[in-house]
């Protein structure tokens, strides 16, 4: 009976040639090996799926490789480079830096370095994980490392390299592994799909690799599950289902709501999202790639699916980019609150109540805008002002009949003060009221003083 092998270990590299979005390392790997300079400590590092311990057997087997190619590529059929491809050399050991990282380890490593090799040129030793180890082992490792015997060369893999102690990495030569793009996942998997006679949907493939966030093994690992889930042929439906992603259709919904100022579907889209069990913190990184897919779409770039084209003009730059940020916060207070639902129910709610928010800098401008344009204007407003302020002149006949009622008395004890105008020289009080306005406002103020004292002016 034969063992089934996953496919992140039956399809990975054998030659430099294989190896994905890493030309220049191996680059520098190949003309070490062709130019005799190989190093004695290299230092792989990168994120998860990149290729570190992958690089680290391939320049193993081709430094050891009794066929070596003029391409300087293994030939995978001599001894040496059969029993590193199963692991079971003895040339090449590898070590798990995680479960071997005291001193006591390296110890014992610094004991058997000075064993010649069984069969290849060179001794290899691939410490995976490196960072692991601690201090004092580190330390144990100087000396070794520094002049090690010609025939050992040190591998070391870390996806943390700052953890590295700096005696460390100036001993080594670093390279930097890169994430491998999405482009570059879709067509390794489209290859493996080809190889393995499986029928599956292009977009099924572009939405593993856009979810395996740059590492291959990871998008080997979730094609392998999904092939475990349903029977080709395999759409994109099955890949969402099967990894348990959020369905774009929800997110293209709240595009429509949001176009239709619809304050009522967030409660229903969180009731969807609850009853399909989708995580809180999952759903909102799913919504917060969206949105930076919508940016990249209205920055020009080429939408991965065609829904995004219209998702992009129901929103401006800006309403893009705040919903970002306050996405970014509302993950970070997500995980503290114990009302997930409503927050996601506010989180909705304010992605569509700001979509008619104008920003302060649109304000400015258009203010900017009204004031270089009023600079003009004002010489045809005030003539039109004018002509208005003429006719008003024809009421003066108004004020005329303003003056009988200066002698209408405007309370019944009006007749009283035409007999009091010597006192007011005598006891100097405040000159009269120029005008009638100034008179009714001065009886008003007499008439209410008079009732706050309960009368006793009159008195």
């Amino acid at each position: 009976m034969s063992v089934y092998q996953v496919i992140a270990k039956k399809f990975r590299p054998k030659n430099f040639s294989e190896v994905f979005a890493q030309e220049a390392i191996v680059q520098t790997l190949k003309n070490a090996i062709r130019m005799g300079r190989t190093g004695h400590a290299y230092l792989f590092c990168g994120t998860r799926g990149t290729g570190k311990t992958t690089l680290a057997r391939l320049f193993a087997k081709a430094i050891n490789c009794k066929n070596l190619g003029s391409d300087q590529e293994p030939c995978n059929s001599c001894p040496s480079c059969t029993e590193i491809t199963a692991g079971h050399s003895l040339d090449v050991i590898e070590i798990d830096g995680a479960s071997n990282r005291g001193i006591d380890d390296i110890r014992s490593l610094n004991e058997t370095v000075s064993y010649a090799a069984s069969s290849g040129k060179y001794k290899i030793y691939i410490i995976d994980e490196v960072h692991m180890l601690t201090k004092e082992a580190f330390n144990a490792l100087l000396k070794t490392l520094e002049e090690p015997p010609a025939h050992v060369i040190f591998f070391f893999a870390t996806t943390e390299p700052h953890k590295v102690l700096p005696t460390i990495l100036s001993r080594c030569q670093r390279f930097d592994l890169r994430r491998i793009n999405p482009e570059k996942i879709e067509e390794k998997l489209t290859a493996i799909a080809q190889k393995l006679e499986i029928a599956i949907e292009p977009a099924a493939l572009k939405l593993i690799a856009h979810h395996a966030e740059g590492s291959l093994r990871d998008a080997e690992s979730l094609l392998d599950q999904l092939l475990c889930y349903e029977e080709p042929p395999i759409t994109r439906e099955h890949a969402t289902k099967a990894l348990g992603l959020v369905q774009n259709d929800l997110f293209f919904a709240l595009d429509r709501a949001v176009g239709q100022y619809d304050l009522a579907a967030p409660f229903a889209l969180t009731n969807t999202l609850f009853e399909a069990g989708c995580h809180l913190e999952h759903f909102l990184e799913s919504l917060a790639e969206h949105y930076r897919t919508i940016a990249t779409v209205q920055m020009g770039e080429k939408p991965p699916f065609p829904e995004y084209a219209t998702s992009a003009k129901l929103y401006s730059k800006y309403h893009v980019l705040e919903t970002l940020d306050y996405l970014i916060g509302a993950l970070e207070k997500g995980k503290q609150t114990p009302f997930k639902k409503i927050h996601i129910e506010v989180a909705l709610l304010h992605i569509i109540r700001t979509s008619k928010r104008i920003p302060l800098e649109s304000l400015v401008e258009r203010l900017e805008k009204l004031q270089k344009g009023e600079a003009p204007e004002p010489a045809a407003p005030p003539p039109k002002i004018q002509p208005k302020v003429a006719k008003a002149p024809e009421p003066p006949p108004t004020p005329k009949p303003a003056a009988p009622v200066e002698e209408v008395p405007f309370f019944p004890e009006k007749p009283a003060p035409p007999q009091s105008p010597p006192a007011p020289s005598a006891a100097q009080p405040a000159p009269p009221p120029a005008t009638i306005q100034e008179k009714i406002k001065q009886e008003q103020v007499m008439r209410f003083t008079s009732v706050a004292l309960n009368g006793s002016l009159k008195k």
